[in-house]
């Protein structure tokens, strides 16, 4: 096996569970008894990460949409 092969394997063998929250947010969401502040953090992390997924695939769009109206041009 290469080296690379071997890196992937022992990447996917010995992952490492991160934590996503700090230990203060953590604690309070795991002591609430309704999970309404835990469904709330939740949803803010999935609007905060789709924003820039859409705003580059925009501009992705933007430049594509450019690039193929001038080749039709021509």
């Amino acid at each position: 096996m290469n080296r690379k092969a071997v890196l992937i394997l022992c990447f996917l063998f010995f992952a490492i569970k991160a934590s996503a929250q700090c230990a203060m947010c953590r604690a309070v969401l795991e002591s609430e008894e309704g999970q309404t502040t835990a469904e709330g953090v939740n949803n803010g992390i999935m609007y905060l990460m789709t924003i820039p997924y859409i705003l580059v695939a925009g501009m992705g769009f933007i430049i594509y949409w450019k690039f193929f109206r001038k080749k039709s041009e021509k």
